[in-house]
This record gives C-alpha cells, structure tokens and sequence, in this order.
C-alpha cells in the first residue's frame, strides 16, 4: 500500500487508526500484527477488542503502509479510519498490542457505534453547524486536551476519562438541553473514536440530532484553512509530539514525563515544574517519594541520552487514555 507523501521535513509516518468491526476471535489477531510491525520497525500502541481495533502507530511509509494494508485485510476493516501525520522524531518508544475489553472505554453496556450512531459531518461542513445558534456544541475530550486548545462556542465537560461523560451528560441533560422539542448536538473529539461512541451513547438516551465532526479534529486541522477555522489553539495528541496544530505541524506545547499531561511555556516557568518530575498539575498529587523516584529516572535518562543510548525501562504514570491509547485516533 502506498502511503501518500507527507511534510518533506516530517521523516516519521505517523497513523492514527481505529475501526468499529466485530472480531469473533481478537486474540489471535494481536501475534500477525504485533510481528508485523516488529518487523518493519514499527512502534506505538494498537489495542485489539471484541469491538474492534484502535491505536497510533509511527514508522517508515513503507513500513506503515503494509501494517494498514494488514488491518485492512482483517474482518470488517475494509473501511479503516486512518488519519497520517509526520513526526520529526519517532515519538513512541515500544511497540505493543493490547488486548481490551473496549477499543476506547466508555463503560457503558449496549453501546454499539455499528448500529447506531450520530450523522457524520464533513470537516468542510463544520463550521456552519457549530455558528448555529441552534446547536449544543460538546466537546467529548478530558479536561487537561480541552485546555490546550477547542473550538469556538464548544461546552468543556471537565471530565477526567472518557468513563465519566455518561454521569456528566445525565446530571448536564436538562440545563444543556432544555424541557422542550430537543436541540441539535455536536460533538468532536480528537480522531473521531471518542465521538462514536458518544453519539450512540446520545442517542440510546433518546437525542435525536446528534452530530458528530467527521475525522475529528485532527482531519479539521488538515483540511480546513487556518484562516477559515474556528479552532483556537492547539490539539493534544497521545504521542511525543505532545500537541499540533493547524496543517497537523508540531506543536509548542512539551510533556510531563510524571503525569503525561501537556506543559506550556508558562508552566515551565512555575516554581512547581521540575523537568521529568512535576508540573503544576500534578505537583500536589505526588509525595516527595515518589518525585525522588521521577529524579533519579529522569537523572539516568539523562545519562543514557549522553552516551547515544534510550532509556525506556522505567514506568511512566500515564492519564487512563493515554495507557490505553484511547485517543490515539480518537
């Protein structure tokens, strides 16, 4: 499979996936792909379900192009969201294949994107729904991605996981949504796995115009023009990369290696910032035992990266999206 050329200056192929297909038996899909994928010097994370596959995977185009050729060849995959970006670096580690209960956890039971799901809207389209006084725009991400950057008018659930947006739009449903013929609901989400499952779930509670952006946010940033866009910031992405922007180009934001959230310019200038131990976030969160222990990690990274060596054995904790690679593609 030939992978469109991307950013000349972008050496890494990155490939944000997911697919909602029915796998009688996932397991034994996880020993083919994760193969593959050592193979062609792939790495990232794809996690495997009953429901599905979804992850972010980086390497060559070559090497990328016959993993989604792979995937594509799998029961109902024919039709595989894919969403390519470049990375300077190769921004993951390891590679892995996880086994899952859901693709994107939601914890909800008899929620099923394939037979019921919100109206897809096209990038192009986006804008004119989203302006409509008409329309209840909800953005479907944690509060720590809504923080780096959204669109325009868009309701911030401040939610931590995705596991939490059911409870919120149940106890939210009457202010948001008013006693009355309801309004139309737009939501969005990083790559659009997140929406899949919100719409369902939306319309499993009876909303009948759900709308959700097509792609998410990651193919809005692609397609549409910088100056046209009603997105103000930046994305946040579950890779090193930390966050894009418009033409998915890198962003500025860097990375708390102790609780894997976005770290801006100003954040780095709190007195609460220690590079590789804490961030203003999560400094309250942690014991000096456990910043020690972030010190002393972060000391041999330092030492490893001195003598050209990647030091990748200690455990980052990691938001639950993050670990599961929920937003991957989502």
């Amino acid at each position: 499979m030939q992978i469109p050329h991307l950013d000349s200056n972008a050496p890494v192929c990155v490939a944000a996936l997911y697919r909602f297909a029915p796998f009688e038996d996932f397991a034994s899909l996880r020993a083919p792909l994760l193969a593959l994928c050592n193979r062609e010097g792939i790495r990232g994370t794809l996690l495997l379900a009953h429901e599905g596959i979804n992850g972010t995977i980086a390497g060559s185009r070559e090497g990328i192009g016959k993993v989604l050729e792979h995937i594509r060849a799998l029961p109902g995959c024919e039709d595989l969201d894919v969403k390519l970006s470049g990375a300077s670096v190769m921004p993951f580690h390891r590679m892995k294949v996880r086994l899952k209960r859901e693709i994107v956890t939601m914890g909800e039971p008899g929620i099923d994107p394939l037979a019921s799901v919100g109206t897809y809207v096209e990038p192009q389209d986006w804008n004119a729904l989203i302006a409509d006084p008409g329309t209840i725009v909800i953005d479907t991400r944690n509060d720590y991605e809504v923080a780096v950057g959204t669109f325009e008018r868009a309701i911030d659930p401040r939610t931590e996981t995705f596991r939490d947006f059911p409870a919120w739009f149940r106890a939210e449903r009457e202010r948001l949504l008013g006693t009355g013929t309801p309004p139309k609901v737009a939501m969005f989400c990083t790559g659009g796995i997140r929406c899949e499952k919100s719409t369902a779930f939306l319309k499993q509670e009876g909303i009948g115009e759900v709308y959700h952006l097509k792609g998410g946010i990651l193919k809005y940033l692609e397609t549409v023009p910088e100056e046209e866009s009603l997105w103000h910031g930046e994305c946040f992405v579950f890779d090193q990369r930390v966050t894009i922007g418009h033409g998915l180009v890198e962003g500025s934001y860097g990375l708390c290696h102790a609780c894997r959230r976005p770290v801006s310019e100003e954040d780095r200038a709190s007195p609460h910032y220690e590079e590789g131990v804490s961030c203003p976030a999560c400094h309250a969160e942690r014991t000096d035992e456990q910043r020690a222990s972030y010190r002393e990690r972060h000391k041999q990274e330092m030492l490893a990266a001195g003598r050209g060596e990647e030091h990748v054995g200690a455990h980052y904790a990691v938001p639950q999206e993050a670990e599961q690679a929920d937003d991957a593609a989502g």
